[in-house]
């Protein structure tokens, strides 16, 4: 990939200038980062666009910083939020982030001459006292805040604005100083915390950092697809399951999804059969995730299953030999990795039995459902015996 299509493909802004960052990539090996909040157990597409481009830039001999915001994490990124966020425990979110390294490990290289680097921005936070933050904070105006949309929507709801959501841009901002970067990598949502650690980074350091901002991955109603919205596909997700559920996105999502979540050319969607399309980016998506072996046997799971109507080879059995909450149940059987992935499964819409969709977190099964099947997901399938 040319430094050209490197600043442009899948990108929104790149802030101050993008001729200037181009020059400066030509000059030296830029340390680069982008953050994420472990909120919850797992990774998603949204994130996934972002790891590309990092993964990109060290392909190309640049520094890159995987940063867990573990510290961030608790406080609670208000971004586009109508509510506050629920506040994490550390244990909480220790457990949130312990499998993303995982997860990225097919995308990101962090063992090669040119290794990535995870840190924690716990390091640093955690360390700064009360007058460290207010020296901090003279560097921004309450007015700098309300200017934000969500805040200014909250206020005409009557919606409370909690002073720690205030300081959430302040301790993302201050990632970039602790770690001396030249470039923060993020979705085009996280524009006002990333011009945050710009402005800190010139306050502080007279330095310069660029902001390059990726678009967002949305569906056809415009939503970004994501934890929130309820429509994320987990990187933690099975590779049948990410197979499927980039199968069940609308056609007229593919451009993006081909622009942000593939290497395949732009066009590659035109003139082109709908259907071989769609499997094509599903499978380039699946095999960065799971490899290429996971993502042909997902493939020819998918081709089976979905479009010659037949049910799996060897659906996993499960003996019944008691009343057992269906919770319990499907975490006994180890076909999803936790009891907080069923609940989530379950929240939205995604398990059924015989075909019936279930809600009920509290659904007993029993003796007299011997025989049904058990649908988890777009690709997961139990038979109980």
């Amino acid at each position: 990939m040319d430094t050209d299509t490197l600043l442009s493909r899948g990108v929104s802004e790149i802030l101050p200038d993008k001729k200037k960052l181009a020059s400066l990539l030509s000059k030296k090996k830029v340390t680069l980062y982008q953050g994420f909040d472990p909120t919850a157990d797992s990774l998603h597409i949204g994130h996934f666009i972002g790891i590309k481009k990092l993964a990109h830039f060290q392909k190309m001999g640049h520094k890159v910083i995987f940063l867990i915001g573990d510290f961030t994490g608790m406080i609670g990124d208000p971004t586009d939020k109508s509510a506050t966020r629920t506040k994490l425990t550390p244990t909480e979110i220790k457990n949130n982030y312990k499998k993303y390294k995982k997860q990225v490990a097919h995308i990101i290289d962090f063992e090669g001459t040119n290794k990535a680097e995870v840190r924690y921005n716990s390091q640093w936070l955690s360390k700064l006292n009360f007058s460290d933050i207010l020296e901090l904070s003279t560097n921004f105006t309450v007015q700098q805040m309300l200017e934000r949309d969500f805040f200014a929507n909250r206020i005409s709801e009557k919606k409370p604005i909690y002073l720690h959501e205030f300081l959430y841009p302040l301790m993302q901002g201050y990632d970039s100083v602790a770690m001396n970067v030249d470039l923060e990598v993020g979705g085009n949502d996280q524009l006002f915390n990333m011009m945050a650690g710009r402005h800190l980074m010139k306050n502080i350091k007279n330095k310069e950092k660029y902001v390059l901002t990726m678009k967002l991955l949305t569906d056809k109603g415009g939503q970004k697809m994501g934890k929130t919205t309820g429509n994320a596909i987990f990187l933690s997700d099975s590779a049948n399951d990410i197979f499927g559920k980039v199968m069940s996105m609308s056609d007229d999502s593919m451009p993006l999804a081909i622009e942000l979540l593939t290497d395949l050319p732009l066009n590659f969607y035109q003139n082109r059969d709908p259907l071989e399309t769609k499997k094509k980016v599903a499978f380039e998506i699946t095999s960065q995730v799971h490899g290429n072996n996971e993502a042909k046997k997902a493939q020819n799971f998918f081709e089976k299953t979905f479009q010659e109507g037949k049910l799996p080879e060897n659906v996993p059995h499960f003996a019944i030999n008691s009343n057992t909450n269906l919770i319990d149940l499907i975490d006994q059987s180890g076909i999803v990795e936790s009891k907080s992935q069923i609940k989530r499964l379950l929240g939205e819409g995604a398990i059924s039995i015989d075909g019936n969709k279930i809600d009920n977190l509290s659904i007993i099964i029993s003796e007299k459902d011997k025989g049904k099947i058990i649908k988890i997901g777009k690709t997961r399938f139990l038979k109980l015996v």
